[in-house]
């Protein structure tokens, strides 16, 4: 069931957001990254745990650089991003000792992260928004 909730709120957030013009923005979707790369933090937090808060912390930070730079040069690194937390999610809990995820968590948001990445494949598939970042000077 977890998969399923995952599945149709990525597609209804990534709907909503096309139909009122968010994901138009470069930035949408590099965003939605990094909040899904601080949950893990977030259940570590929570747990008390600094244990998983160190390693969740690194893990994090490695998604937030990849949604940072995916922004600045090229947002099928998010894609790519979005994807691999998705594969994170699956292997989470055999590598990262985190008391404060819920037992439905992986499944969840590996599934959300799928379908997330495989949405923004399709917006910069029809170029919208552009893959690459306009150079300012």
């Amino acid at each position: 069931m977890d998969i399923l909730i995952g599945i149709g709120l990525a597609l209804a957030i990534s709907l909503l957001a096309r139909a009122v013009g968010f994901d138009r923005e470069r930035a949408f979707y590099p965003l939605v990254m990094i909040v899904i790369a601080s949950y893990y933090v977030l259940f570590a937090v929570m747990d008390g745990s600094m244990q998983a808060l160190i390693p969740e912390t690194l893990a994090m930070t490695a998604f937030v650089l990849a949604a940072i730079f995916g922004f600045r040069r090229n947002l099928w690194l998010v894609v790519a991003a979005l994807a691999a937390h998705g594969l994170f999610d699956l292997v989470h809990p055999h590598i990262i000792s985190n008391h404060g995820v819920p037992v439905w968590w992986p499944t969840f948001c590996g599934a959300y992260d799928i379908v997330a990445a495989l949405f923004l494949a399709f917006l910069l598939k029809r170029g919208q928004p552009p893959a690459v970042a306009q150079v300012r000077t």
